[in-house]
């Protein structure tokens, strides 16, 4: 189900709590609702629904892909850059990688593990900042 995009901001900065099986539904509304936001969005973390879980969704191309719990656990090639994200006004500079190593569950619950770099990484790194309640 496609849902509303959240843009209070103390809603946002509070912590997400890892997600578990119960939260599935989850999932597919982060898709559903990133689907009907292509035009201006490339990625989307559950807050940003509504949901304080650490679940995201990434458009990669025309595939979209959820990581449940992700956790970055390798990065390298530090740089500087600008973000926007639907949930708030304006551009903001921030710092990225690179390159990304990230354990996280699919949408089976099935651990993975992947290799990002580039724009994929940047989006990535930008959907988990928003699980610590930290604000670009």
């Amino acid at each position: 189900m496609v849902k509303q995009i959240v843009r209070d901001q103390i809603f946002l900065r509070q912590k997400s709590e890892p997600a578990t099986e119960a939260d599935k539904q989850v999932i597919e509304d982060l898709m559903d609702t990133l689907e009907a936001n292509s035009d201006r969005c490339v990625g989307m973390a559950a807050n940003m629904i509504g949901v304080k879980k650490q679940i995201i969704v990434v458009a990669a191309g025309p595939f979209i892909f959820p990581m449940v719990n992700p956790v970055i656990t390798k990065k390298t090639g530090k740089y500087k850059t600008e973000e926007s994200c639907l949930s708030l006004d304006g551009v903001r500079s921030c710092t990225r990688y690179k390159e990304i190593e990230v354990d996280y569950l699919d949408q089976d619950f099935k651990p993975q593990h992947g290799k990002y770099s580039g724009f994929t990484a940047q989006i990535i790194q930008h959907e988990i900042q928003h699980f610590s309640g930290e604000l670009i």
